[in-house]
């Protein structure tokens, strides 16, 4: 979602339905359940080659009288503002955070992949990463290019996309030195064990999308016209430009794609230049051979392209590679539509996070009630689909999860019940003078990492979000992409506050103990059968006490999963066979208390944490 104009998500219902005879069940290859995921924003990831930097030009806005515009110190404290920003106006939101580049780039993927093996990621996904003006590239100039400022050849790679006589024919398509980087980077992850999926954007484009620019130029006789709806034509006589088009939520930045003439499937024009983009990035040589492509979509507001787009899509996706994963954007119920779309799951918002924030991050709604949310939503799926949705509880849409718990509701009433207040307006000082931006303190980071082992012991594939497990901490969009903090970098304290607030100076850098938290919780999962299955029972909710224990596996591999999100240490029993006390959030196992006898346990936490039973 592009939350770079901080528009809510926009879920709307299209008035063609699949029929019965329409669904089709959703397809989970086996690797994608319980995978491990890693969301990477590759703009402010690693900058490994400043040779590619972007340049002013390459902005959605030149900002042609402001001269000092450079990429930002990757370094720099946050909300420090540089001379180009505050030459453009006063405000840090609304004058020139949206403007940053940071330089981030596919080689600094490339370089970090053993990073992330090390860490026990299994499957990373990436944030557009075809070419686009913004930094979150979500208006895609084209679908069949990498962005050239994430290769190793901006300059070249222009010259071939400008002058290279490409069309919508993929006849015509060449491959850039960014194209064939970022097949060097899918072959060294698949070398390391780690499948690849990249995030399509089939609703809109941006104004440079090749065929609407076409459309500037050409006006009516432009071979593009029927792409987009087009209201009126400019008229090159007058000094107006009269170019008037159906843009997505009103954004004229971002020209939406036509229907067909009954609106229940994408143009077929379009639909086929996106079949042709998908197939060249599944099955880059056309050998039938899908190992050299990537290993599926993440689909952005996917609920306003056609279900039957998507139908004809996911089965095109899944005859390249049977073994692939299509996961959309959906941030309300996701069961039925997966049902009629054939998507093979999605990101798990409504079954996971928002449960997740009540109940753990919020303290607003009762153990008992936790219990219920998730089973009542979690049952709604499949048992394979359930091990493939995207448990995250933060993403590039969001605040940050240790930002979520800094601001945590502690109680309070929520203006959406049933989403509890997830992803409001109000999560960022853009728009909330109350929001508070400071680093999280001791006892709201030991509540980030018992999140984190409840993330890795549910059920489903937990994802996170690139930099939360070395420390990262911000509002929404745009404090929630900040740079990541490589422990090779010395960042500056965060001592400014966006709207002039006193605060303290927070240090940015590399958090290591808590990246070896996040490492041992991720072993935890990889190691033990019963996170990879879909049992999963309460096994006690104790109200009074603020106690969670569930039970997952069965038989030798059973493992109980025991939390406590009261300020104080608490004592709780449960009929379970367990004997030893396996992990602790806090990391000291010794500190956590089990005697059992004749299939019952009664188990002692401290505050604020959890353990793992066997």
């Amino acid at each position: 979602m592009i939350r770079a104009f901080l528009v809510l998500p926009i879920l709307l219902a299209f008035s063609a339905r699949a029929s019965e005879a329409d669904a089709q069940p959703s397809r989970v290859p086996d690797w994608a359940e319980s995978a491990v995921w890693y969301q990477i924003f590759p703009e402010r990831f690693r900058n490994a080659d400043p040779s590619n930097d972007p340049t002013r030009d390459t902005l959605e806005m030149h900002f042609p009288n402001i001269a000092s515009w450079r990429v930002t110190p990757w370094t720099a404290d946050y909300y420090a503002r540089d001379g180009w920003e505050k030459a453009i106006g006063p405000d840090f939101f609304e004058n020139g955070v949206f403007h940053r580049r940071y330089g981030g780039d596919l080689q600094g993927v490339i370089d970090k992949l053993d990073y992330l093996k090390a860490l026990g990621v299994t499957a990373i996904k990436l944030n557009p990463v075809f070419w686009g003006r913004s930094m979150h590239k979500y208006d895609g100039n084209t679908f069949h290019h990498i962005d050239p400022n994430f290769g190793p050849d901006p300059k070249g790679d222009f010259e071939i996309i400008r002058n290279g006589g490409e069309t919508a024919d993929p006849a015509t398509w060449k491959w850039t030195a960014a194209d064939k980087l970022f097949l060097e980077l899918v072959k060294q992850a698949h070398a390391r064990g780690i499948k690849v999926v990249i995030d399509g954007v089939f609703n809109h484009a941006g104004r440079d999308f090749f065929a609407f620019r076409d459309i500037r130029i050409n006006g009516e006789k432009s071979p593009y016209v029927e792409w987009f709806t087009i209201k009126s034509f400019d008229d090159p006589s007058t000094r107006r430009n009269e170019l008037r088009y159906a843009g997505w939520a009103g954004f004229f930045t971002l020209p939406e794609f036509r229907n067909n003439a009954d609106g229940t499937d994408l143009h077929p024009a379009v639909k086929k230049y996106i079949f042709d983009a998908t197939r060249r990035w599944m099955d880059p040589d056309g050998d039938g051979k899908p190992s050299d492509g990537i290993d599926g979509w993440r689909l952005d507001v996917a609920e306003e392209v056609p279900e039957q787009f998507w139908r004809d899509w996911n089965k095109l996706v899944f005859g390249i590679n049977p073994g692939a994963i299509t996961v959309p954007e959906v941030w309300n119920n996701a069961a039925d539509y997966l049902k009629r779309t054939g998507f093979s799951g999605a990101m798990n918002y409504y079954a996971f996070a928002m449960p997740v924030k009540a109940f753990l991050v919020d303290n607003s709604v009762t153990a008992t009630r936790f219990g219920e949310l998730l089973n009542a939503r979690r049952d709604q799926f499949p048992p394979k689909v359930q091990m493939a949705l995207w448990n995250l509880t933060d993403s590039h849409d969001t605040d940050r999860v240790a930002q979520m718990i800094v601001n945590r509701n502690k109680g309070g009433q929520y203006k959406r019940p049933d989403k509890f207040d997830y992803d409001e307006p109000g999560n960022s000082p853009r728009s909330n003078d109350r929001y508070t931006v400071r680093k999280p303190d001791a006892d709201e980071r030991k509540i980030q990492r018992m999140v984190a082992l409840f993330q890795l012991t549910y059920v489903g594939a937990p994802m996170f979000f690139y930099g939360t497990e070395a420390g990262i901490w911000g509002g929404d969009d745009p404090d929630c992409r900040k740079p990541m903090p490589w422990d090779d970098l010395k960042f500056e304290l965060e001592k400014i506050d966006p709207r002039g607030r006193p605060r303290p100076a927070d240090d940015p850098n590399f958090d290591r103990e808590l990246h070896d938290f996040y490492a041992a919780a991720i072993a935890l999962h990889s190691a033990n059968a019963a996170f990879k299955s879909p049992d999963f029972s309460v096994l006690a909710a104790d109200d009074a006490k603020n106690v969670f224990v569930y039970g997952r596996g069965a038989g030798p591999d059973l493992r109980v999963v025991a939390l406590n999100r009261s300020d104080a240490p608490q004592t709780v029993s449960f009929a379970a066979p367990v004997r030893e006390v396996i992990f602790a959030s806090s990391g000291a196992k010794d500190a956590v208390k089990l005697s059992s006898s004749g299939g019952r346990a009664e188990v002692t936490l401290p505050p604020l944490t959890g353990a793992v039973l066997k």
